[in-house]
């Protein structure tokens, strides 16, 4: 699509595929043009208004910047959402969607305001042994900042979500979190959408079937990439303790319950141990029978790390060399960092001082 080389073209084309069946002359009366006149627009024969083109944009739900230009819009907000599953009736869902668009708006806002200029960035490993490779060993407890670090996926953890959430915008991949101060929640969250950038999942006008299809790929890429079939293959399930079982929990930074499904899947049973653990709050196994070896409450920490705000230091250091610079006010970084805007205290331009008289004359007073 993005080839075709005409405006009138590429409007026909969405036609062919958002509505094949509605006539001409409604679409044309919808966005108020002759039948004439949208005929010979469609065939090149006359240009498009930028007003008949934005009415055509909003009527078929089209990108406004592709229709003009070919190529979708860089800072177009498109999102893939973490959906809630429901195991026994199989159905995908994200309740709290509409409700989430504020906060997804105001994210992509700060990162339209920081970075004005759309970027490009390498393509991401293609599997998930390949950015198991690019993450580092032990990548699982600072996940988030070797996901920034070392393959340029920002991750934002803010209130008011109710799910986790993947998006490119200006070039930058994005993964934004709930706060739920459940560490393998987020885990499982961060892998699920990194596997939706690694795929190409941020597409728009797909069928229920198709999103389905994603949501699934995009689990199976989380499940091989915190849970590898090698690294459950290698484990004497019948021989672990409850130790052990804790051990593994931690390290891979994943529930009871994630462990127990990715087994049922992997090896079609679950051992006696892992469903009798699955039953339990994944915190009760860990207090019970994992044992820190630095003598510190681990676990409190971990939990407490997945409460708290964050956002990448480059969003911020780019806003604020924009608001020293005068480009930017204080509000959108107060709000990225949950403060009031006028409690923050960072370097904002001088503001000269105007003579009374001086201003008096200017305006002719």
């Amino acid at each position: 699509m993005a080839g075709m080389r005409s405006i009138g073209s590429r409007v026909l084309e969405h036609i062919r595929e958002s509505c094949p069946t509605v006539p001409h002359r409604v679409i044309a009366a919808q966005v108020e043009m002759t039948p004439d006149a949208f005929s010979r627009a469609l065939n090149d024969k006359r240009a498009f208004s930028s007003i008949e083109l934005a009415r055509l944009a909003d009527h078929l739900g089209a990108d406004v910047h592709w229709l003009i230009t070919g190529e979708p819009d860089p800072h177009r907000l498109v999102v893939a959402a973490r959906h809630d599953f429901d195991h026994q009736t199989g159905q995908r869902a994200v309740p709290g969607r509409e409700a989430d668009d504020e906060v997804l708006q105001s994210i992509a806002l700060a990162y339209r305001q920081a970075y004005p200029d759309p970027c490009h960035q390498p393509d991401l490993p293609d599997s998930p042994a390949k950015i198991a490779v690019a993450l580092g060993e032990d990548f699982v407890r600072p996940f988030a900042a070797r996901l920034e670090g070392h393959l340029g996926v920002d991750v934002v953890r803010v209130t008011g979500l109710s799910t986790a959430y993947s998006f490119t915008i200006g070039g930058h991949r994005v993964i934004a979190l709930p706060i739920t101060g459940n560490w393998f929640r987020d885990n499982w969250s961060l892998a699920h959408e990194l596997g939706h950038h690694v795929l190409g999942h941020h597409d728009q006008g797909l069928s229920n079937a198709e999103w389905d299809g994603h949501e699934a790929a995009a689990n199976a890429f989380a499940a091989d990439l915190l849970l590898p079939r090698e690294t459950l293959a290698a484990v004497d399930w019948e021989a672990v303790g409850a130790g052990e079982l804790a051990e593994m929990v931690w390290r891979c930074g994943v529930s009871t319950d994630a462990l127990a499904r990715r087994l049922k899947a992997v090896n079609s049973y679950v051992p006696d141990l892992v469903r009798e653990w699955a039953g339990y709050a994944t915190q009760r196994l860990l207090r019970r029978h994992w044992v820190s070896e630095s003598g510190v409450d681990e676990i409190t920490l971990r939990m407490d790390e997945a409460t708290q705000r964050r956002i990448p230091l480059a969003l911020q250091h780019a806003h604020i060399e924009a608001i020293a610079a005068g480009r930017l006010g204080k509000g959108t970084l107060a709000w990225l960092l949950g403060v009031d805007p006028e409690a923050l205290e960072v370097d904002t331009p001088s503001v000269p001082e105007v003579d009374v008289d001086d201003l008096a004359e200017a305006l002719g007073l």
